[in-house]
């Protein structure tokens, strides 16, 4: 599984870098006047615009590194090579981002995308000429979003191993292959609702929604560590969190500021979400937990 998702991420790099060499040669400067058009925030038609409302959406291209961080167990001296990998691979993801963003507004005028939402980047192409190329980054795309789903999946699985081996969920999910030694039930449970959600519920509503579970989560963490930090100071820990308190707290801050960009009908549905998960925890989880033994 290791080297066919490697795999995949070679070839999805290598086109986002053909498509950079491709067409970084028809940028036009004065395309990008003005340069934040809408501002921090704004309403464009009734809808929110700017670049907090875009941050909050485009969280959900970033996600996929909080779950390399649940491979913990199954990493080589985690310490040192998942703070490392994580860092490193978040810089890389960033900087591609941004020169993707800078040629795709700078070849065509912004407002041209309105015209080509479920496919920004055939605008690009048809306006450089290079169609044979969509193919390509078509393919890309598909791998592209193949390798996260396998990320999350996984995290996903790992995640709830841990808390039904803490006693938080049932030990359905915490069963563990003979052969391949991993949690192949959590694993095929989460593939199928996973597989459901994306055929039938829309794409915009469930990215929103993982980006507010997200947010949330970062910020449940990040108040964590402030509490441990004080409850527990001498306590072991596996990993080092630097600038205590200052870090978790900027955390906090910036996480809020993105929930504060998505719209509220994404609250409502978090609202429900976090109450059948508050339900869960009170009427299973904090019964069956190992700390309550």
């Amino acid at each position: 599984t290791k080297r066919v998702n490697d795999t995949m991420v070679v070839i999805k790099l290598a086109v986002i870098i053909l498509f950079i060499v491709c067409t970084i040669w028809f940028i036009k400067p004065h395309n990008w006047v003005p340069f934040s058009p809408y501002g921090w925030y704004s309403f464009n038609h009734g809808t929110a615009a700017g670049i907090i409302p875009a941050a909050s959406i485009v969280f959900f291209s970033f996600i996929g590194f909080d779950s390399v961080a649940s491979s913990a167990e199954e990493t080589v001296n985690p310490s040192k090579t998942l703070p490392r990998g994580i860092l490193l691979s978040l810089l890389i993801s960033t900087v591609l981002y941004i020169i993707m963003t800078l040629i795709m507004t700078g070849v065509v005028k912004y407002t041209i995308f309105t015209k080509y939402l479920n496919a920004p980047i055939l605008a690009v192409l048809h306006s450089t000429g290079q169609t044979w190329l969509s193919i390509i980054v078509s393919i890309g795309a598909i791998l592209g979003m193949t390798t996260v789903i396998l990320v999350q999946l996984y995290g996903q699985s790992r995640i709830c191993y841990s808390m039904s081996r803490d006693g938080l969920f049932p030990k359905f999910f915490g069963e563990v292959n003979k052969k391949y030694q991993t949690p192949f039930k959590g694993t095929w449970f989460f593939g199928t609702i996973t597989a459901l959600a994306g055929g039938f519920i829309n794409l915009n509503i469930l990215s929103e929604l993982v980006n507010i579970g997200t947010l949330t989560a970062f910020i449940l963490v990040s108040a964590g560590i402030l509490w441990m930090r004080k409850t527990n100071p001498k306590i072991h820990r596996g990993f080092r969190a630097p600038g205590v308190p200052f870090t978790p707290i900027i955390a906090i801050l910036f996480c809020l500021v993105l929930i504060a960009g998505l719209n509220w009908e994404t609250w409502v549905r978090f609202i429900i979400w976090f109450g059948i998960g508050m339900l869960i925890y009170f009427f299973y989880a904090k019964k069956h937990s190992k700390l309550n033994i």
